[in-house]
């Protein structure tokens, strides 16, 4: 090396793995209750809608945070929440197959008879997309 300095060789990124990221997800509690406030407020649209809920596309999801105090039956959590990987896999999935809801539109007539009601997923979880904007 000239000068007498010496070459340090720090590795690539791909060395030390992925940088760890943040996204939020939507879980069980949105099955059958499908309330949409969060939709009209998310500023880069990542909401995918199926028949009785909605997902957040992960890889477009900015990490802002605004929708998650928007959901009244808090079923939108960061990913970071201990227990949520299966959501994040779920959110994904079907962000890639469901389409994109940009606008509010009215939760089921009977929404709010599902709040709060356990095990909906292994009971009521339909992979049926919903219609979309």
């Amino acid at each position: 090396m000239a000068c007498g300095k010496t070459a340090i060789t720090l590795g690539s990124p791909a060395d030390f793995g992925p940088e760890p990221g943040m996204t939020y997800v939507v879980n069980e509690s949105c099955i059958k209750c499908k309330l949409m406030d969060c939709v009209e407020v998310c500023p880069v649209d990542c909401f995918y809608e199926g028949e009785n809920m909605l997902v957040i596309h992960p890889d477009e999801c900015i990490d802002c945070g605004v929708c998650e105090p928007e959901c009244p039956i808090e079923a939108i959590k960061p990913d970071t929440e201990p227990g949520l990987e299966k959501w994040l896999e779920i959110n994904a999935e079907y962000a890639k197959v469901w389409p994109n809801i940009t606008v509010k539109k009215d939760p089921p007539a009977d929404s709010k008879d599902w709040e709060g009601v356990p095990d909906k997923f292994k009971k009521f979880f339909s992979a049926n997309p919903g219609t979309g904007d």
